[in-house]
């Protein structure tokens, strides 16, 4: 009944909106049912007289899964060749010219053919909202843009296919498809995630208990974040509120600063919080003085900045510490996020003066200095 429920509840939305409603269900990792439980929910809805069209879906060869598409209206895929081979895409233009009031999307983190309209299924499903055309959807919390450092470290693979966090910010509803590791562990022996040939290897690598309870309190604690969102931004905060204001300093270091990239757009996101990432460009880091591989790895980290929601900031200075301290004094900042400086012995007693400096200046301005490791 909780199901029916909450189908309805999206329904009571689809009919109040003009701006296309949306709607993500969230796994933390393939074969809990994410599919099955957004057709069931697509079936509910075209029973209550919505026009409900299949813009995309994948069901991997599982039984269950194909057979709720049974009745289903389905826009057909468009043939592309790309490379010698026949691949099929989501037909943007046939959604657009047919409007229907509600598509399914899945495979939300899909890398779209070269050649597409848009470069990413995502930036689709956000033109068909634009359109005024709401949108049931499904991701894996391994795609989520700012978790992959956290699933890189769990699984030891990186995830290429990933979503800007923006997306779930855009999403009227977020749902977590949920199951224990026992019974995905059960799931995967039957045979109703991969084929038989893929199973034992599954069991051994991905699947493991201690990869799936780890990966099941990533996709928990992300919801539980955007539902804690949405209870701000419907019920409202104390109007007397201080928004945080937190700020990642990078460097030429892609990693590194990457790292620290995700780790400060994870405390932002949690606290409701505004980010920004900070390069203080010293005169030795000026363009025609740094090779072209930092100049990029630069640019990479500015372009995964923006795709979290951060503003970017670049500020030249005579060094860091003043370019640090010059940009805090005129950007209202809350906290100053930094990697852990390593210290050479010749260099110890200044940086230990530039940072005393540092920290006073902070606190003048009554900003937290956060060093992450």
């Amino acid at each position: 009944m909780e199901r029916v429920d909450d189908a309805r509840y999206f329904l009571d939305l689809i009919q109040r909106a003009k701006h296309g409603k949306f709607k993500i269900y969230i796994g933390m990792i393939a074969g809990v049912g994410k599919t099955y439980r957004m057709l069931l929910d697509a079936r509910e809805l075209l029973k209550n007289g919505i026009n409900v069209q299949i813009g995309y879906i994948e069901t991997h060869g599982r039984a269950d899964t194909a057979k709720l598409l049974e009745g289903l209206p389905i826009i057909p895929c468009k043939k592309v060749f790309y490379k010698g081979k026949e691949l099929e895409e989501m037909d943007m233009e046939t959604i657009l010219q047919l409007h229907p009031e509600l598509v399914i999307v899945d495979e939300l983190a899909h890398t779209n053919v070269e050649g597409s309209k848009n470069e990413k299924r995502w930036q689709d499903v956000m033109e068909l909202l634009d359109a005024g055309i709401n949108i049931l959807s499904a991701v894996n919390i391994q795609h989520i843009e700012s978790l992959n450092e956290d699933v890189k470290h769990i699984v030891n693979i990186e995830v290429k296919e990933r979503i800007p966090d923006s997306v779930l910010q855009e999403a009227d509803e977020v749902v977590n498809i949920d199951l224990t590791a026992d019974e995905l562990i059960e799931r995967l022996r039957n045979g109703k995630i991969y084929e038989p040939d893929k199973i034992e290897m599954a069991l051994n690598h991905f699947f493991t208990s201690e990869h799936i309870l780890q990966l099941r309190e990533l996709a928990l604690k992300e919801v539980a974040l955007r539902v804690s969102k949405k209870v701000e931004n419907e019920v409202g905060r104390n109007i007397s509120t201080v928004q945080k204001h937190f700020m990642a300093c990078i460097n030429t270091d892609e990693k590194k600063s990457r790292y620290l990239i995700h780790k400060v757009a994870r405390f932002a996101s949690g606290t409701n919080a505004k980010f920004s990432v900070l390069h203080v460009r010293t005169p030795q880091e000026q363009r025609d003085k740094i090779s072209l591989a930092a100049q990029r790895h630069l640019i990479n980290n500015f372009m995964l900045a923006v795709d979290l929601g951060a503003e970017v900031v670049q500020y030249d200075a005579p060094d860091i510490i003043a370019g640090i301290v010059d940009v805090c004094k005129t950007h209202h900042i809350s906290s100053i996020c930094v990697g852990k400086p390593k210290l050479k012995l010749i260099s110890i007693i200044f940086a230990t003066f530039r940072y005393r400096y540092l920290v006073n200046e902070l606190s003048k301005l009554n900003i937290d200095l956060i060093i992450l490791s």
